[in-house]
């Protein structure tokens, strides 16, 4: 209907859009002589007609229609809401056989939810337990002294907390957050309390922060989401990871309000369906980039205690490998100086 009331109000510029791309890839065709990087904008142009078209005119209701602005730029999205039957026509029919792998999708020890948001109707599955001794090598580590993540006073106290842990652990952190306010905002309280170089996200490309970070003794990286899977720092220059809360998606999200809207539609509990496990594989996938090898050692720290004071917390816990497991931050301390 957005869409409809759009193109009512604003025919004509609309129609003039799509002429101007439509002139610009003609203008682009007439160029014999081009070189032949001209081919690819000609394609872009028709792509972006396409596209504009798909977004204002489709009302194909199995996509989430939504507007992002990133800098300067504004981006008209639609994305799926359920990938199911578009891995079906484009994956599974066309295949006779199909391997997937992953070293984060189990939920719980079961592939459930993996097999639900991939439409998958038949299939095995095995989960191989991994080579590293994850009880001798890592201490999970969960204050229970800290407030609720949603209070205002979390903040506060998470800062101090952290400046706690680095301490402990000589720098050598990663400090993983679920937003870019609360990342920006615990990065100015703790980088003036400790001695150690720190290092912020989007101060510099991803890559040039993980090359400063391997070859800088004893820093601390504060990043978003960017960060928890994809980097591998082994040895002793990554020894602690902080995560400031159960890494769930932000509810007001397109994607997530539209996927869960569609789960709720079906009689069934979003939250637990999607929610809970969507998040617990993201948690297990920032832990993950502590333990890369047989000889790495080092403390994972979760500042948010709901995991051990809810119900659904299990999930978590049943998702995460046979960590150690503590609440003493004396206990994370006596760990931290054999590492």
């Amino acid at each position: 209907k957005s869409q409809e009331a759009f193109l009512e109000r604003n025919n004509e510029a609309y129609r003039d859009v799509l002429y101007a791309l439509e002139l610009v890839a003609l203008q682009l065709e007439l160029q014999r002589a081009a070189p032949e990087d001209v081919y690819p904008l000609i394609s872009r142009a028709r792509e972006m007609m396409e596209k504009l078209q798909f977004f204002l005119e489709s009302n194909d209701r199995g996509y989430v229609y939504w507007i992002e602005k990133r800098g300067r730029g504004t981006f008209l999205q639609a994305t799926p809401i359920d990938v199911a039957q578009m891995l079906d026509r484009r994956l599974f029919d066309e295949l006779d056989c199909v391997v997937l792998t992953s070293a984060t999708l189990a939920v719980a020890g079961e592939f459930e939810f993996a097999k639900q948001r991939l439409g998958l109707r038949t299939s095995r599955s095995l989960v191989v337990n991994s080579p590293f001794d994850y009880e001798r090598q890592a201490l999970l580590y969960v204050p229970q002294h800290l407030p609720d993540p949603r209070s205002p006073a979390f903040a506060s106290a998470a800062s101090r907390e952290i400046v706690e842990l680095l301490m402990m652990s000589r720098g050598r952190a990663f400090v993983l957050f679920t937003s870019y306010t609360q990342m920006r905002l615990l990065y100015d309280k703790v980088s003036l309390e400790v001695p150690y170089e720190t290092l912020l996200q989007g101060t510099a490309p991803r890559s040039a922060l993980l090359d400063e970070f391997r070859s800088t003794p004893n820093a601390v990286l504060f990043a978003t989401s960017s960060f928890w899977q994809g980097v591998d720092v082994p040895g002793q220059q990554l020894s602690c990871v902080i995560i400031d809360k159960l890494p769930f998606a932000v509810p007001s999200d397109p994607v997530v309000e539209a996927r869960s809207a569609a789960i709720r539609e079906e009689g069934r509990d979003p939250f637990h369906e999607f929610q809970v496990p969507q998040a617990a594989i993201a948690l297990k996938q920032g832990f993950g980039r502590l333990i890369r090898s047989r000889n790495d050692q080092g403390v994972l720290a979760l500042l948010d205690n709901r995991i051990t004071k809810t119900r659904y917390g299990q999930v978590f816990f049943d998702s995460l490998p046979p960590y150690g497991f503590t609440i003493k931050r004396d206990e994370v301390e006596g760990f931290l100086k054999k590492v």
